[in-house]
């Protein structure tokens, strides 16, 4: 167990845990879903409304704030989690795979990686030590290793050369890092698709120490199946004691597969992006508000759910609001998307306590087949 993050395993059901994250803002249970706040903001949401849902820690990111405010800036106005009102407790992602998604003109070399901004073209210059002050100023309790993530797909020679880079600057990352009582510092774990790469990656973490490891490199394009063989061929390789971080996960049917292979953590972009497309995650499946078939259905999106969206609404206004390009509609639809993404994690934590996982996983996928609501 970590001094400084305190991690405890509470249940086991097979490899899936059931587990609590202390941090210097506030406890986490595990397995938990992180709502990604990219820019120091969940999109169309509130932060008392995200912590409403039941979210107890978000995702921000260190490209993002770097370009715009600045760290400097939220450091000068107290640091990331007065400077957006979230209370509790925020990781951040150490801005690779928006370096390699988004930044121009990119140069990777042994020192870290130059680049222009996407925003102006400025030059910029991220270095393991940089990636790590930055959210050192920011306040993270969570901070993430700067890693290189390797394009898919990757011939081996190209993803073990990528790997073993990302190994030397997570050991350059932990140097920089000043250790703090609720604050903690995760490795990631890279190697493609490649199983072998992949124990290798974690073993060099594993020597190296850190308070945590994330599954980096994935929901790339690489599909589910092969997502799932990369997360059994890497977990053994985990230490037990520490938590474990499946980054940029995802649908509903991956958290729960990963959470059967042993992950404890989540983040996706995909519960808030959709919520401002008309896309609701439901128990039975997917919902597009957009399609005429809602337009006249005084039903709540979802009878099962008691968020306010489902209590205080209809399908059919929810489809006038998305017909009509409300902003409200995105507000709704992100409300309810992320609480129930809250409510599958807390129902999978009572699963394993119960240590019936697996009776969860199966009762999940068939309500799911059964698809949406038939027309009234």
């Amino acid at each position: 167990m970590s001094d400084a993050l305190p991690f405890t395993l509470l249940a086991e059901d097979g490899p899936a845990r059931r587990g609590r994250l202390v941090t210097a803002h506030g406890t986490i249970e595990t397995p938990c879903f992180m709502p990604v706040g990219t820019a120091a903001t969940v999109k169309a949401m509130r932060p008392e409304d995200v912590a409403a849902t039941g979210a107890t820690i978000i995702l921000g990111n260190t490209y993002h704030l770097m370009l715009r405010p600045t760290a400097e800036r939220i450091a000068e106005l107290g640091g990331l989690h007065r400077f957006m009102n979230w209370p509790g407790a925020i990781l951040t992602d150490s801005g690779g795979f928006q370096v390699m998604s988004l930044a121009k003109l990119r140069t990777i070399d042994e020192r870290g990686v130059t680049f222009r901004s996407h925003l102006d073209g400025s030059l910029y210059s991220l270095t393991p030590e940089r990636a790590i002050q930055i959210q050192h100023l920011l306040g993270s309790n969570i901070t993430m290793v700067l890693d290189e993530c390797t394009e898919f797909p990757a011939t081996p020679d190209a993803a073990f050369a990528s790997m073993e880079r990302s190994m030397r600057w997570a050991e350059r990352s932990r140097a920089a890092f000043q250790a703090r009582p609720g604050h903690g510092l995760f490795g990631i774990v890279q190697g493609s698709v490649f199983p072998v790469q992949r124990m290798h990656s974690a073993e060099a973490l594993t020597r190296i120490g850190f308070d945590g490891y994330a599954v980096g490199g994935l929901a790339v394009g690489e599909g589910q199946e092969t997502m799932f063989m990369v997360i059994d061929a890497t977990v053994p390789a985990l230490p037990r004691e520490a938590p474990r971080y499946l980054m940029g996960v995802g649908k509903p049917d991956d958290l729960v597969g990963a959470v059967q292979r042993g992950i404890d953590m989540f983040d996706c972009v995909i519960p808030t992006r959709s919520g401002r497309t008309a896309q609701a995650f439901t128990r039975r499946g997917t919902v597009n508000l957009r399609n005429a078939r809602h337009g006249n259905d005084p039903r709540p999106l979802d009878p099962d759910c008691a968020c306010p969206v489902c209590r205080n609404y209809s399908r059919a206004y929810l489809h006038h609001l998305a017909r009509a390009g409300e902003i409200l509609s995105s507000m709704l639809l992100t409300q309810h998307n992320l609480s129930y993404y809250a409510e599958l994690m807390a129902d999978m934590r009572a699963a394993i306590e119960r240590r019936a996982i697996d009776d969860f996983a199966d009762a999940f996928a068939e309500q799911q087949a059964q698809g949406d609501l038939p027309v009234l």
